[in-house]
């Protein structure tokens, strides 16, 4: 739970807020921020993931480990807690604000707002925490040198994608600075803003290409989800199997006890709409529990509880399904402090909440006993609203210049809501030398990168860690 006595908040003068962030970059030079190197006590990358898999589904981490092991990019992308203890012992500004933690080019994406818009944010918040702003930049501007050298881009081709994405933060929050509140708050990337900010930049591929992912984010909604995931037999919908990446809660448990585990979710769903804002509580009583399912979801949190909950309103042709994802603690804790609030899962929806221009409406946490007995936290959304993500696979390098400015200017409007924007700018100051900086910490932490896949492959290649290919 939060702090039952609320603290006092300052009011600092915008110049007082200026001379802060001047003030820092004695503390911690901005140059400096270029810096990486592994110091001799750095702990094995790959015990790090053996740690994270303790409290993980034991036959699931195995995919978690193939999925990882596919390349130098997928590696970084469930490596959150790798990063996150090397950042631990680079400069800091001493200025922070809510983090994403994992913040890196996969993790930004499309989806409804509740006005029916589609907008661009960051889309994954598991490690959110308050930290240090740095740590999010650097992540994402190490996942775009990663991400350029998969593709086979030059030394300058990235270094150029990279100056773009730190230019862009560093531009983007000091616009922010001379924002009011509201206009912060208010802010958002919008399908009609993208097109309009971009369209001057981008060839004629690319905006077809847009209009294209836009129109197919569009379609992919609870009835598209339906189509996909479930089927009506004997009467009743349910959700199709697919093992081990979709299991309905009969075949994980006995006859008799995934009975009882069914009746069991009409308790559990009424835990979760007590954190729903009322008018959003009214509308989920509409609907009744069908179904339930695990899912093995993304890379970094294969091995993670995920469910999935089919549940109909009116009719069959009023499907709702959630996912009710495991928050575990945040990568970052070791590091930065443990959370004010007690639920893992409340942590992540406020941590979303305070770094989205907008979230989904049926956003909530609950707290349960799952089928081994444990107590878990978990954070609820829907599954599927409009979501979207870039191919990162597929971009050539002025598509990735160009997303990985709406990733910078993304993750800086993020920060400018939940930290001080007028200090962070201050701090970053007018020329390039942070955007220089970031260049050279890229570069350096993606051979670190390429050192700890090896690792992994290696360790997969001893027999040190089992891992299933292609799943």
């Amino acid at each position: 739970m939060a702090s039952a006595t609320p603290q006092r908040v300052p009011h600092l003068t915008p110049s007082e807020r200026v001379a802060r962030g001047k003030a820092a970059r004695a503390e911690a030079p901005r140059g400096r921020h270029a810096e990486w190197e592994a110091w001799a006590e750095r702990p094995d990358p790959v015990a790090l993931l053996e740690e994270q898999a303790t409290s993980r589904v034991p036959e699931l981490v195995p995919i978690r480990y193939g999925r990882m092991a596919a390349g130098p990019f997928a590696f970084f992308r469930g490596a959150a807690y790798v990063m996150a203890s090397d950042l631990a012992g680079t400069p800091r500004s001493g200025i922070t604000a809510q983090v994403c933690g994992d913040a890196h080019l996969s993790n930004f994406g499309g989806f409804a707002s509740p006005e029916r818009d589609l907008i661009f944010d960051v889309n994954d918040f598991d490690e959110t925490l308050p930290g240090p702003w740095e740590w999010d930049v650097k992540r994402l501007a190490a996942s775009v040198a990663i991400a350029g050298r998969e593709r086979g881009f030059t030394a300058k081709q990235r270094r150029d994608n990279v100056a773009a994405a730190a230019r862009q933060y560093r531009e983007t929050m000091r616009g922010f600075a001379g924002m009011r509140n509201l206009d912060i708050w208010y802010a958002r990337l919008d399908r009609a803003t993208i097109i309009a900010r971009f369209e001057s930049e981008a060839n004629a591929a690319q905006v077809k290409a847009f209009e294209r992912a836009s129109r197919k984010a569009m379609r992919k909604d609870n009835t598209r989800a339906f189509a996909r995931l479930a089927h009506t037999g004997d009467g009743e919908p349910h959700i199709v199997s697919d093992p081990p990446l979709i299991e309905r809660i009969e075949e994980l448990l006995p006859q008799g006890t995934a009975a009882e585990w069914q009746e069991r979710m009409h308790e559990l769903l009424r835990t979760y709409r007590a954190s729903l804002q009322g008018d959003r509580r009214r509308l989920l009583e509409r609907y009744r529990y069908v179904d339930l399912a695990r899912k093995v979801v993304g890379v970094g949190s294969v091995g993670t509880r995920a469910w999935v909950v089919l549940m109909l309103g009116r009719d069959d042709e009023d499907p709702l399904f959630l996912q009710c994802k495991e928050a575990q603690p945040s990568v970052l804790e070791p590091f930065v402090g443990r959370s004010e609030y007690s639920s893992h899962g409340r942590r992540v929806v406020e941590g979303q909440r305070l770094m989205q221009s907008s979230s989904d409406i049926m956003l909530g946490w609950l707290r349960a006993t799952g089928i081994d007995g444990e107590r878990r936290d978990f954070y609820v959304r829907q599954l599927w609203d409009w979501k979207s993500s870039a191919d990162i696979e597929t971009m050539a390098p002025a598509g990735m210049s160009l997303y990985g400015r709406m990733c910078g200017g993304t993750l800086a409007r993020a920060h400018a809501r939940s930290g001080d924007g007028i200090a962070i700018a201050s701090y970053l100051g007018s020329g390039d030398s942070y955007d220089r900086a970031m260049c050279a910490f890229a570069e350096t932490y993606a051979d670190q990168n390429e050192r700890d896949h090896r690792a992994l492959t290696k360790a997969i290649a001893d027999g040190r860690v089992r891992a299933e290919r292609g799943v």
